[in-house]
């Protein structure tokens, strides 16, 4: 009886298929587990008379070489690509996948370039890490301006004999603007968007990189009123139409007459709240007409042309616009934050 038993189980298990990993665990369990027909032989094989023990045993050991022969083939099958589970990618989230959103300052970035792009600039994007030439001799700064300090600046290389040849994070996109400009002739209308990075002790309200978008327009008769305009009308297609916009004279190495640019908060709406520190306006970018000085170090006739550019930065603008407390939650990568930003996309 239990040779017949052995015979039909090795025609079981020489016609064995599974069509998932699952289905090998379960049949490997089913002849090979401790409580499998293979086991239960083992256990009956006491039972068997002294002179077949040796017939039996032989017949039992081949069963259980070819179940495991077997079992082995399916999961080889399994691993190649032979089998249906080929598409399985073990690296792969687990189902349900959620869907993602874009990040609030991709969200912000983005709706700003789609504003001047509709206004007729175009993107200029350069280099993060460039030399001293371009992020600051052609922008007009003196040698000892303060940005140029190692306080302020991050250097990859220094060049005792010629500082125009070191080589530095940008701490600006300005950078794109000197580039431009030194290899296109008028009319120039752009906006550089792009990383940049300032050896700033980091907190809630300031970090070592962030994200900035400038803008240039250089051609003849420029004059501050265009200027003007075009940020007012920036500022009531980003914040509404009700925006007020305010410019208070600052100073820029790279722009004469320099602006700093205000909103009338919308928040409280101009009346005065915390948000605003109840003077009604929030500050959001920097202005000016281009300095002379940068046109003819870029090789563009300063008697010819006249221009204006702007910067803002874009951790501010989203700060504004979502109300966000501290600016390094931007780059924690926290999920729970970034999932707040899911219907603003």
């Amino acid at each position: 009886m239990i040779l017949d038993k052995i015979d039909q189980l090795i025609i079981e298990v020489n016609n064995l298929s599974a069509k998932s990993a699952e289905e090998i665990e379960s049949l490997r369990l089913k002849y090979l587990g401790k409580k499998g027909e293979i086991t239960a032989l083992m256990a009956d094989f006491r039972n068997v008379a002294p002179e077949e023990k040796k017939t039996v045993g032989i017949k039992i050991n081949e069963l259980k070489q070819l179940a495991i022969q077997k079992i082995n083939e399916l999961k080889e099958n399994a691993d190649t690509g032979n089998d249906i589970f080929n598409d399985i990618d073990l690296t792969r989230s687990a189902y349900p996948i959620q869907l993602g959103a874009r990040h609030p300052l991709t969200i912000t970035r983005n709706k700003i370039i789609d504003i001047f792009q509709r206004m007729g600039f175009s993107i200029a994007e350069g280099p993060e890490i460039d030399d001293d030439l371009h992020v600051f001799t052609k922008l007009n700064f003196a040698a000892d301006h303060p940005a140029r300090d190692m306080q302020d600046t991050f250097f990859i290389e220094t060049n005792q004999e010629d500082v125009t040849k070191n080589i530095i994070l940008r701490s600006h996109t300005s950078n794109d603007q000197s580039r431009v400009m030194e290899h296109q002739q008028p009319p120039i209308r752009v906006i550089c968007p792009g990383r940049v990075y300032r050896n700033e002790a980091i907190s809630a309200r300031a970090h070592c990189f962030f994200h900035q978008i400038e803008g240039l327009y250089i051609d003849k008769n420029v004059s501050f009123t265009d200027l003007k305009q075009v940020l007012l009308a920036f500022a009531k297609e980003l914040f509404g139409n009700d925006t007020r916009i305010r410019l208070r004279p600052s100073y820029f190495p790279f722009t004469e007459p320099s602006a700093e640019m205000d909103i009338s908060c919308h928040i409280c709406g101009g009346k005065g709240c915390g948000f605003c520190k109840h003077t009604g306006w929030v500050e959001i970018l920097g202005c000016g007409m281009v300095d002379p000085n940068v046109l003819e170090a870029c090789n563009i006739d300063s008697k010819v042309y006249s221009g204006y550019a702007f910067g803002l930065g874009v951790e501010r603008i989203t700060n504004l616009k979502y109300q966000v407390a501290d600016l390094r939650m931007f780059s924690e990568n926290d999920v729970r934050f970034l999932n707040e930003f899911e219907s603003a996309n």
